[in-house]
């Protein structure tokens, strides 16, 4: 682990090639072919091939079942022509070019089909001949695993030893680690069956007959042998948008985004190991298949307009495993949602951290559950699902406002107690994003901007859930949410905006020392929308996220091109993210700028275009010959990209629900980004919807329920609106009531939805906050020194 602040670490230009050589460097994924469903991935070459080199094989549970898998015909590799991948599948098109007929036209085709379902690979191998002559030769296929785990993979160390293989029968063999059973299935059977240290192969005469394709199956199984923290299994089953949702637009680039990126969402959903009829979000492929609370939060929150069941999912699924102690080694509190969740403790030695299976590092995941909640509900998430959820809800809102802000400044900031946690804790959570103007690195405990403002958004919509839902014992809470929001507000506004000629910009943080972190960069966007910002200052933010030093052809950078340590291919420090970019366009179009948000999203269906309509993680918005480049470690699919297209859809039709007011809005921008515009399937409530934008902004809604009407959008509120009605009666016998009062309240005892929060949790939340506010009267938390990255590409 290194310790050091940034000043003192060695400049990259001082060491030695041959040091540089001899490091561990992170496997680069930008080349690889990459399908998924839940819990499987599989990586291969561009031509189907599995060498166990980098992060090729076939993974299941984070660990590596399959490490190499190898096609040969007539004694050689097949040579490459095309492939394609899409959700749980991979193509691969190649030649046999050494067999067939001379001359430059191949005529020995041979396909691969590669479908995952869960931890299951299947592959049906098609060679069919064009020559004139029938041909005679043998196709052997080699499989082999090692059993790596994604945590070592990722730190870049090499294959690990093969597993021994054992003969089941005349056509299957198998290999057994320490969590998985793999069996590998060959149909027809093989002519010949061979097992050896190096794996298995089987070898199969194969007669061409011009036009009679010659078809062998593999078929690769797992069944796990022990426990884990989180066995997930694959969610794909049970949440499905093919067929539901279908647009049409001017620019047919849309529709094809829009399918690709739905198919790889459903390809990365979970089902919750507690109870498989919630489904949620994984963050990522390869790196992150699990559940993440910011980034499956945030997909299902772009996702509303497909439905409400993955938000219901995510939020119950997180719900259950909220925070119930207060834990430095985990960063757990009472309340407080976690960040990430691993099928075993996972350590990134070369980014200097080690964490528990269930991590709660993250500054902004409990405020984004109850967005999510708040949003799922205007959205038409089922009341009492909403209700259910009340006694999570309260918690969340308590830490929030009695531990997430420790000191006298009242903003809610980070730091990590463990010294082995992550060191930035928003979602730019690399170990050098937060940087001052001359490219400065600030240090913790750090207060960001986008964290005060989500906790803005996140007080108030509790606030109109407990009077929704709540008894007459919630109204005090209530009131007190609404006051902290509005002083955290006033916080904003004091603290955060930077004097700059030519205008004042909001900065991305406070850092330990009360400094503002002043560099420019897009975390002022997620600020847009929240109610935190008049009308006056959201116009100054879009105005720099839509400046010539953060929007670029592709989308809004996460470090202005003009501040010190910018990188356009830097993980946080210039390089675009496609969630982000979606963020703050989401963000100006709540706020009213509309033809802003449109422009912005029309840059990401370049950048969608130019990546073969498979949104990665993050790029570089400058490449060769004006295209973007890849950032060459990017999970890809990865759920907040793909989610990223409804977005996309939510600002082009300018879009907002409101089921608990019966009212739909559509508002599209004049700029009309994607030209004349048909939306099928979208879900609001129980009802599906079609929606409709002529060329000249006439707008048209079909499906609308009885009762519910469609508005134009109206100028942007500066705050949410308050829902005037009355607070229904509800009775509960599973749950003791909570009686707030903001400075000493007397907590909830619930059961529910697997999280158990006790009468002891307020005792807690008390205790540490006396304990807290003792020790830091007067001075900031503890600084910690800077470790190079946390939650690294």
């Amino acid at each position: 682990m290194d310790d050091r602040p940034a000043s003192h670490v060695e400049p990259a230009a001082t060491r030695t090639d041959v040091a540089r050589d001899s490091e561990p460097r992170q496997p680069w994924l930008h080349r690889l072919a990459i399908c998924t469903d839940g819990n499987g991935t599989a990586l291969s070459r561009t031509d189907g091939s599995m060498a166990g080199h980098g992060t090729e094989g076939f993974f299941v549970d984070d660990q590596r079942v399959l490490s190499s898998f190898t096609v040969e015909l007539g004694g050689a590799p097949v040579s490459e022509v095309s492939s394609a991948s899409r959700g749980s599948r991979s193509e691969f098109f190649g030649s046999a070019r050494h067999l067939g007929d001379r001359g430059p036209d191949p005529t020995i085709e041979v396909r691969r089909l590669r479908q995952l379902t869960g931890g299951s690979l299947t592959e049906r191998i098609s060679v069919v001949s064009r020559s004139a002559h029938p041909i005679e030769t043998a196709l052997v296929v080699r499989l082999a695993g090692d059993a790596r785990d994604i945590a070592a993979v990722k730190s870049g160390l090499g294959p690990g030893s093969i597993l021994e293989p054992l003969r089941a029968s005349a056509n299957q063999a198998c290999w057994q680690s320490d969590r998985l059973i793999t069996t590998i299935t060959f149909e027809p059977t093989p002519d010949v069956l061979s097992v050896d240290d190096q794996g298995v192969w089987g070898s199969f005469p194969v007669s061409l007959a011009q036009g009679v394709p010659v078809e062998v199956a593999v078929e690769v199984t797992t069944e796990r042998t022990g426990s884990s923290h989180f066995p997930a299994d694959a969610g794909s089953g049970r949440l499905d948008w093919n067929g539901q949702v279908s647009v049409r637009a001017a620019d047919p680039r849309l529709a094809q985004l829009v399918d690709t990126s739905l198919a790889d969402l459903q390809s990365l959903l979970l089902a919750d190991p507690e109870d498989e009829r919630d489904v949620f979000a994984s963050a990522g492929t390869p790196w992150y298949l699990t559940l993440f609370g910011r980034d499956s939060i945030w997909t299902a929150r772009m996702a509303l307009p497909l439905g409400q069941r993955l938000a219901a999912g995510t939020l119950r699924a997180l719900a259950r495993r909220q925070g119930t102690r207060f834990d430095a080694a985990t960063a757990e509190a009472p309340g407080k949602i976690p960040h990430e969740l691993r099928r075993a403790a996972h350590a990134g030695p070369e980014m200097g951290f080690s964490l528990p299976p269930v991590y709660y590092g993250t500054i902004d995941a409990t405020a984004l559950w109850i967005c999510l909640l708040h949003d799922a509900w205007r959205w038409g998430m089922p009341e009492d699902e909403v209700r259910a959820l009340l006694p999570n809800l309260r918690a969340a809102a308590l830490w929030l406002t009695e531990v997430a802000a420790p000191d006298p400044d009242g903003l809610v900031k980070y730091v990590d107690e463990s010294g082995h946690g992550l060191v930035n804790q928003g979602w730019k959570d690399s170990g050098d994003s937060m940087r001052f103007r001359d490219g400065r690195i600030a240090e913790a405990p750090i207060a960001l901007v986008e964290a005060q403002a989500y906790a803005v958004e996140a007080a108030r919509g509790a606030a109109l859930l407990l009077r929704a839902f709540g008894t007459e014992e919630d109204a005090p809470f209530a009131e007190s949410l609404g006051a902290w929001a509005d002083s955290m507000v006033d916080r904003v506004r004091d603290s955060f905006w930077v004097k700059a000629d030519p205008q004042s910009y909001l900065a991305m943080a406070i850092d330990g020392e009360g400094r503002q972190v002043d560099g420019v960069g897009s975390n002022m966007g997620h600020v847009l929308g929240t109610g935190t910002l008049t009308p006056e200052e959201a116009a100054r933010v879009v105005e720099t996220l839509t400046g010539p030093t953060m929007l670029g052809r592709y989308g809004i950078a996460t470090f202005a091109t003009d501040n010190g340590g910018f990188n356009p291919i830097g993980y946080h420090t210039g390089s675009v993210w496609v969630h982000d970019t979606a963020v703050c366009a989401l963000g100006m179009a709540k706020e009213g700028h509309l033809d802003e948000a449109a422009a912005v999203a029309a840059r990401l269906l370049d950048a969608g275009s130019a990546f073969d309509y498979r949104f990665p993680e993050l790029f570089s918005g400058t490449g060769a010959l004006g295209e973007p480049a890849p950032y060459p470690a990017s999970c890809r699919p990865q759920a907040w990209a793909t989610a990223s297209a409804v977005a996309m859809l939510t600002v082009a039709l300018g879009l907002d629900a409101d089921v608990p007011n019966r009212t739909v809005t559509v508002r599209p921008a004049t700029s009309a980004p994607f030209g004349p515009l048909r939306v099928a399937g979208l879900r609001i409530g129980e009802a599906t919807l079609t929606i409709s934008v002529d060329a000249a902004g006439g707008v048209e809604v079909e499906g609308l329920p009885r009762g519910v009407t469609h508005l134009p959008r109206p100028g942007p509120p500066s705050r949410p609106p308050t829902v005037e009605r009355p607070l229904p009666d509800i009775t509960n016998p599973l749950v003791e009531v909570f009686r707030c009062r903001l400075r000493a309240p007397e907590y909830l005892k619930s059961q529910g939805n697997g999280a158990v929060l006790s009468s002891q949790v307020a005792v807690l939340i008390s205790r540490h906050r006396g304990s807290a506010r003792a020790s830091s009267r007067g001075r900031p938390l503890p600084r910690r020194g800077r470790r190079p990255r946390g939650r690294s590409p």
